[in-house]
């Protein structure tokens, strides 16, 4: 289990996380809720490894990979989908298998042979998704991962990541209650400090 005690994090005089105390359970999926400034893409970065708390304790990570979906889709503009994904995968993995899991989540072989500049948004966010469940990762972090996909894609890409977050400690950020429902999480609301 990730456990985060009295953790702190603030930038200058504003304070986004103020004494949080929270349990991700190992192989379930904890939904995160709150307003803009509420610290949630923050706790992401805490939990990710790319900010550190001003204070309190984060308990657990040393055991966890790390994979994140982030609101922005991080991707390599010039590569295609299929490089995009295999950066983060062993070597073995062949390009095969990951056009299969592009092809899961509505992306055509036309598509993903393209550089992922070419692609829409929404195309664009699938292949983020796909990468970050791809990775052998314990820990998967979620930032608002729906955003962008149409109305078709979204119940097969909400089903996909239902499938591959099974069994793994994941966070999922969203404003979606729809979304908390369709995983089973445990809801978490954060509100801004003060």
């Amino acid at each position: 289990m990730i456990t985060l005690r009295g953790v702190r994090r603030s930038f200058g005089d504003q304070v986004v996380l103020d004494g949080l105390d929270l349990d991700l359970p190992d192989g379930e999926v904890t939904a995160l809720m709150g307003p803009n400034g509420s610290g949630k893409t923050t706790l992401a970065r805490l939990l990710l490894g790319l900010d550190a708390p001003d204070g309190g304790t984060i308990g657990g990570l040393t055991d966890h990979r790390r994979a994140a979906v982030f609101q922005e889709d991080r991707l390599c503009a010039q590569l295609t989908a299929v490089s995009n994904v295999r950066l983060v995968l062993d070597r073995g993995v062949r390009a095969a298998a990951v056009a299969t899991e592009l092809a899961l989540v509505g992306l055509s072989a036309d598509t993903i042979a393209q550089p992922v500049r070419e692609l829409s948004g929404g195309q664009r966010r699938r292949v983020a998704i796909v990468r970050a469940l791809m990775a052998p990762a314990d820990l998967v972090v979620l930032d608002e991962p729906f955003t962008g996909l149409d109305e078709a894609a979204r119940p097969l890409v909400v089903a996909y990541v239902r499938e591959r977050c099974a069994h793994r400690t994941t966070l999922l950020i969203t404003h979606d209650r729809a979304d908390v429902e369709a995983f089973g999480a445990h809801l978490v609301e954060l509100v801004r400090p003060g």
